[in-house]
């Protein structure tokens, strides 16, 4: 995924003049030769996310379309403030391009997760749209989607990935039909094919979407019955709320898995941490089985 933003942006830089990167030393030497061709556009501000931030809020206010990168938990947690004040109080926009998932490098210790970066999003203007592509053949089309509108929007790019890209605007997508009333398993992103594997052999709908913001109200109303699952490869329940507001006026169950909020004080590898969350395919399936165990509710 990240070099599919990086070829996408470099042709994006070339072909529209009003886009602009702004890098804090992280992928600097993967947009080099970007950087030499519009070194007006394509600017460094070092190991300063807060500056970073800063910076792309006034470019977005002389008009300019920037696109902002780093890992996850310094684009997003680190300079949370300044996304809140440089781009939302002053009524501008950027794009937001973060990597490193939840845990991609896991290896690195706890400065470099970031479980809970679109809960922060969340937090903020509704007018953001974040992307969480299930694979990288999704990444272009989502970011010159995003940098062709002019609203804020965060795509969340991870090493974990789907087999196939699934494409589509973001509006659920049923890949697994198990009739009418069958509980309703939504996965985001790169989630889906654990999933997938995880309930083979029950009866489970399992539909998909790679935008969970603006979470699509309208095809979960159509698609649930009264027990929804919620897959997503962040912070767990990050999207409850949406699901319980969409279905506020029906009887449902809702089980939302992601990554828990206990931190685990382990290093490992991105593997270790989906399995120790419970997202591997063995562990939905115990979540999933459990909630939907006869006499549970």
């Amino acid at each position: 995924m990240r070099e599919a933003f990086v070829d996408t942006t470099t042709e994006l830089l070339a072909e529209q003049p009003r886009t602009a990167l702004v890098l804090a030393d992280i992928s600097a030497a993967s947009f080099a030769p970007a950087a030499g061709r519009h070194p007006d556009r394509v600017l460094n501000v070092g190991i300063r996310e807060q500056l970073m931030l800063g910076v792309a809020g006034g470019l977005a206010l002389t008009g300019l379309r920037p696109i902002v990168h780093s890992y996850a938990p310094f684009l997003v947690e680190r300079a949370y403030e300044q996304i809140k004040l440089d781009l939302d109080h002053q009524g501008v926009s950027a794009v937001l391009v973060g990597i490193g998932g939840s845990y991609d490098r896991a290896e690195s210790g706890r400065t470099h997760l970031s479980p809970a970066d679109v809960a922060l999003i969340d937090t903020l203007d509704d007018r953001w749209t974040v992307h969480v592509p299930g694979h990288a053949d999704e990444v272009p089309a989502l970011l010159r989607a995003a940098v062709d509108s002019d609203g804020p929007a965060y795509l969340r790019l991870s090493t974990l990935a789907n087999d196939r890209a699934r494409g589509g605007d973001g509006a659920l997508t049923v890949v697994r039909d198990a009739g009418p009333g069958a509980p309703l398993l939504v996965a985001v992103g790169p989630v889906l094919d654990a999933a997938l594997a995880a309930v083979a052999d029950l009866g489970v709908t399992v539909a998909y979407t790679h935008r969970p913001r603006p979470f699509d109200v309208a095809g979960l109303r159509a698609l649930a019955g009264a027990e929804v699952i919620l897959v997503e490869p962040y912070l767990a329940g990050t999207s409850a709320r949406v699901v319980g507001d969409a279905l506020a006026d029906r009887p449902h169950r809702l089980l939302a898995l992601g990554v828990g909020r206990r931190e685990l004080r382990r290093y490992g590898s991105a593997d270790d941490h989906t399995r120790w969350h419970g997202l591997d395919a063995a562990g939905l399936r115990r979540s999933v089985s459990a909630f939907l165990a006869p006499g549970r509710g």
